[in-house]
């Protein structure tokens, strides 16, 4: 596998805050405006939306190769994401995303190696990597 990657979207303008997402070889979609913001649209896909899900979305990814890598047995995994999109030296940025992974385990012996590897996975995940905004990891295991 190369250590380099490429990743190509296009966004097309609809008509007013909306536009159309794509990517080769998958499925677009709507993105706008976030209703909090002038001439929003509700019930669309943001950039906020689309960046609080790229650290999600990633940090499950990264457990999943990472749980299987340590051979831990769980019965089922959720996180919830929440971004905090705030005014920081005049400007509006998403200063920080809290991470609530929810992991289902059947023995309680593996509680600790499940915190363990929890925490590893937010440690390498490639896009809170790749940002300045401050992720934090609030994990609940359930035996």
């Amino acid at each position: 596998m190369s250590d380099v990657h490429y990743y190509k979207t296009v966004v097309k303008w609809e008509k007013d805050r909306i536009g159309i997402l794509s990517a080769p070889e998958l499925e677009s979609f709507r993105v706008a405006t976030p209703p909090e913001f002038p001439k929003g649209v509700p019930g669309i896909w943001s950039p906020e939306h689309l960046f609080v899900s790229s650290v999600n979305v990633c940090y499950m990814t990264t457990f999943l190769a990472i749980a299987e890598n340590s051979k831990l047995n769980f019965d089922s995994f959720e996180c919830e994401a929440v971004g905090k999109l705030e005014k920081v030296d005049g400007k509006f940025m998403i200063s920080e995303i809290e991470l609530y992974p929810k992991l289902k385990i059947s023995n309680e012996d593996q509680k600790e190696r499940a915190e363990r590897i929890l925490q590893k996975s937010e440690e390498y995940c490639l896009i809170s990597n790749s940002i300045k905004t401050k992720v934090s990891l609030k994990p609940e295991i359930v035996v």
